[in-house]
C-alpha cells in the first residue's frame, strides 16, 4: 500500500479532531435566534480565537505540562458545550440563559414534566441518553485535544507557522468586522465571552439572592390586621382562576389572536348577559415558558420569585400571601390543584384550609396530554365539592391546566350535568396527535395552543356566568407566556389579568388602576410587575382609615 494511503486515516483523524474542537468552540448556545448566533450553517463558519490561543499555550508550555494542559482543555471544552446546551434549552423553554447558581433544581422539574407527559420509561431513557452522550462528548474532546497536542509537539515549526497565519487572518477579520449575520462575526471569541459572562453571573446572582433574602423578612403589611386588608370584599366569594400559559402573544400574534380575540369577545358577551363586568390590565410574569409556581408565588406574596431558590426561601418564612390574608380575615380558603399528584407542603404557607388535587377530585376520565383532566371538570368539582358546601365567604385559587403543553389534546365544553366522573370525555381524546407529530409543524402547534387556551377561558367564564352571583368576584390571569416555540424569540413576559364582578363597587375600587373595560387589555393599558399586584390589591380593597395602605 502506498505510504500516502497508509497515512490517510491518521490525517483524517487529525482533521476530525480539529473540526470537533472548532465546532465545540463556535457552536451557538441558542436555537433559532439569528441575532444571537443560532444553529444555522453560517454559525459554524467562524474562526475561534480560543483555538489559536490554546495552540500557542501548548507551544509555550514545557513538554512535561503539555499533556496535562491538553486534558484540562478538553475537559473545559466539554463543560463549555454542556453549558451551551443548557443555555439553548433554557432559552427555548424559559426565554433566558441557564444560571448555574439557581437553576439546578429546575432540571429535576423538567424530568418530572417529561415523566408526566411521556411516561417514566421515556424520561429515564432521555436522562440515560443525555448522560452517555455527555461522557462520550467529553471523552472525544479530551482525545481530540491530546491528538492535536502530540501533532504540535512532533511538528513544532509547521505548527508555529500555521498559528501565526491563523492569528493574522483572525486579526484581519476582526478589524474588518466581517459577519455572516448580526452578532456572529467570523472572527469569533464567543467561547471566551460566554465564560466571562458566566463567571460574572455567579457573584451577581449570589448578591441578588442575598438582597432577596433581606426582602423576604421585610413585609410592609406584616403588622396590619388582615381584616383591614380585604375589608372592601367582605361577604364576597373571591375566586382566582389561573389560566396556564395565557400570555401576551396569544392576543397579539395574528395567527393565535384570530382564535383568542373572538373567544374573549364571546366570553365577555356571556358574562355581560349574566350581569358581570370586567376590567383588564397587564402583569409582567416573573417566569416564562414554565415554572408556574414561581408566578403563583410572586402574585400571592408580593415578592419577585424568579428562581427555585427564591421560592424555597419564600415558603420557608411567614410572608403574608393573598390567600392567608383572606384566611385570617375569616374567609374559608381552598386551593384546587389538578396538576398535583402528591401532597403539597406549601399549602400551609399560602393559607389554604382545603386542597383538592388529582388524587381527590374523583376523576375517572382520560388524560388530556400533561393535563390530567379538563378545566370544566375541575370547575364543576370545585362548584360541587367546595363552593356548594362553604359555610362562610370563600376565597379559592383554581389552577387550570388544559392549556399546558404539549397541546395535543383540545377539550370541548359539555353541558354541566353531563360531566359526571369524567368518563364522558373518552370520545374527546380519540385521534389526538402525538407530540412529535404536532410539534413538527410550528403553525399547527400555535393553533393547538390557542385552541386549548380559548377552551380554558371559556370554561372559567362559563362557570362564572352559570354559577356566579352578586357576591362573586373572579380574578382571571395567566401565569406566564408559553415557550418560545409558540411566542417566537424575544417575546414580552406580560400576561393579561382581569377582575370580574357584578357588584359595581368592586370595580369602582380599582378605577384608579386605569385598566381597560372588558376582557382584553388595550395595548396602552398599565403594565405592572407581578409582585406589585398583592400590595395594590390590599390598597384598593383594604380599609384606609388609620392604616398606611398603598403600593410600594
Amino acid at each position: 500500500m502506498p505510504v500516502r494511503l497508509r497515512r490517510l486515516p491518521a490525517a483524517l483523524l487529525t482533521v476530525a479532531a480539529a473540526a470537533l474542537i472548532v465546532t465545540a468552540l463556535v457552536v451557538p448556545d441558542a436555537i433559532g435566534r439569528p441575532k444571537e448566533g443560532a444553529f444555522l450553517p453560517g454559525a459554524f463558519l467562524r474562526l475561534p480565537i480560543e483555538a489559536i490561543l490554546a495552540g500557542a499555550m501548548v507551544l509555550a508550555l514545557p513538554a512535561r505540562w503539555r499533556r496535562k494542559f491538553a486534558v484540562v482543555f478538553g475537559l473545559g471544552l466539554g463543560v463549555l458545550v454542556v453549558l451551551k446546551i443548557a443555555n439553548a434549552g433554557f432559552r427555548s423553554v424559559l426565554g433566558r440563559r441557564f444560571d448555574p447558581v439557581t437553576d439546578t433544581p429546575l432540571l429535576r422539574d423538567g424530568y418530572n414534566a417529561l415523566t408526566e407527559t411521556d411516561g417514566k420509561t421515556y424520561a429515564n431513557l432521555v436522562v440515560a441518553g443525555a448522560i452517555v452522550l455527555t461522557v462520550v462528548l467529553i471523552a472525544a474532546l479530551v482525545l481530540a485535544s491530546l491528538r492535536l497536542t502530540r501533532l504540535a509537539k512532533d511538528r513544532e515549526l509547521p505548527t508555529r507557522r500555521v498559528l501565526a497565519g491563523l492569528s493574522a487572518v483572525w486579526v484581519a477579520l476582526a478589524l474588518s468586522g466581517v459577519t455572516l449575520f448580526p452578532n456572529a462575526p467570523v472572527a469569533s471569541d464567543s467561547a471566551i465571552a460566554l465564560l466571562k459572562s458566566t463567571v460574572k453571573q455567579v457573584p451577581a446572582t449570589i448578591r441578588d439572592e442575598r438582597q432577596f433574602a433581606a426582602a423576604v423578612g421585610h413585609d410592609p403589611y406584616a403588622s396590619v390586621p388582615a381584616a383591614d386588608l380585604v375589608s372592601g370584599l367582605r361577604g364576597k366569594d373571591v375566586v382566582i382562576g389561573v389560566v396556564e400559559s395565557f400570555g401576551h402573544s396569544s392576543l397579539t400574534d395574528p395567527g393565535m389572536s384570530a382564535i383568542m380575540n373572538p373567544a374573549l369577545a364571546a366570553s365577555q358577551a356571556k358574562l355581560e348577559k349574566a350581569g358581570f363586568h370586567a376590567r383588564t390590565g397587564w402583569l409582567t410574569s416573573s417566569t416564562y415558558g414554565g415554572g408556574s409556581w414561581l408566578a403563583h408565588g410572586s402574585f400571592q406574596s408580593g415578592l419577585w420569585i424568579t428562581t427555585q431558590q427564591r421560592y424555597d426561601g419564600m415558603v420557608s418564612g411567614d410572608r403574608l400571601t393573598l390567600t392567608r390574608a383572606f384566611h385570617q380575615a375569616g374567609w374559608q380558603t381552598a386551593g384546587i390543584e389538578p396538576g398535583n399528584t402528591t401532597d403539597w407542603p406549601e399549602a400551609g404557607f399560602y393559607g389554604y384550609d382545603q386542597v383538592l388535587d388529582s388524587r381527590t377530585m374523583g376523576y375517572h376520565g382520560p388524560d388530556f396530554g400533561w393535563s390530567r383532566m379538563p378545566d370544566q371538570y375541575v370547575l364543576n368539582t370545585f362548584q360541587q365539592q367546595v363552593r356548594a358546601k362553604a359555610t362562610r365567604p370563600l376565597m379559592a385559587e383554581i389552577t387550570l391546566t388544559s392549556s399546558h403543553e404539549p397541546w395535543t389534546h383540545v377539550p370541548q365544553m359539555l353541558p354541566w350535568d353531563r360531566i359526571g366522573d369524567g368518563k364522558a370525555y373518552e370520545s374527546q381524546v380519540a385521534g389526538a396527535p402525538p407530540r412529535s407529530e404536532l410539534w413538527a409543524d410550528k403553525v399547527k402547534t400555535q393553533l393547538a395552543y390557542a385552541q386549548t387556551l380559548a377552551y380554558s377561558v371559556d370554561a372559567l367564564t362559563s362557570w362564572a356566568a352559570d354559577f356566579g352571583d352578586d357576591d362573586t368576584v373572579l380574578i382571571m390571569f395567566g401565569d406566564h407566556q408559553p415557550m418560545s416555540r409558540i411566542t417566537g424569540t424575544g417575546a414580552s413576559h406580560d400576561i393579561p389579568i382581569s377582575i370580574i364582578a357584578k357588584d359595581p363597587q368592586v370595580l369602582d375600587r380599582i378605577a384608579g388602576w386605569n385598566w381597560s373595560d372588558g376582557l382584553k387589555p388595550a395595548a396602552g393599558a398599565p403594565v405592572w410587575r407581578m409582585d406589585q399586584f398583592r400590595d395594590k390589591f390590599f390598597a384598593a380593597y383594604g380599609r384606609s382609615e388609620g392604616v398606611a395602605l398603598g403600593p410600594r
